[in-house]
């Protein structure tokens, strides 16, 4: 809707760290050190479903979900790229990519509802934001 200003759902921004902006999307990575995860989210109000943006808007967010998912891949060495958009918990519409190895914390399940999330330290969060911001400033 025209005049409403977009805002991070509470649980997301409680959840995870800010790594930057694409052009449609904030980068989110999630707290949990088990996996590598970021979160798209269309900076967009009241948005729920991908129906709800606009079509160029539905082709730029998947645009972003498949180009950072690849700089991931490639630059993690991941073995499967996990993309998927639930917001059962969380009624904005966010995208989770997933870098999976075998023999990770849930493989070969879902991450969700595996065991508990652990905490970046400091400095592993440091570490993976620089790599990540690095990622997301490459894409054209």
């Amino acid at each position: 809707t025209m005049g409403r200003i977009f805002e991070l759902h509470r649980q997301l921004a409680a959840d995870t760290i800010a790594v930057g902006d694409l052009e449609l999307c904030r980068v989110l990575l999630m707290n949990d050190a088990r996996y590598p995860w970021l979160i798209l989210v269309p900076r967009r109000a009241d948005i729920r479903e991908v129906y709800d943006l606009r079509e160029d808007e539905q082709a730029l967010l998947w645009q972003e979900v498949t180009q950072t998912g690849h700089d991931m891949m490639r630059a993690l060495g991941g073995h499967k790229l996990n993309i998927a958009a639930l917001g059962n918990m969380v009624p904005q519409l966010h995208i989770h990519l997933v870098v999976r190895q075998p023999g990770d914390a849930a493989w070969p399940g879902p991450v969700w509802g595996q065991g508990e999330a652990e905490p970046y330290t400091s400095e592993g969060m440091e570490q993976q934001l620089e790599a990540l911001r690095g990622l997301i400033q490459q894409t054209p």
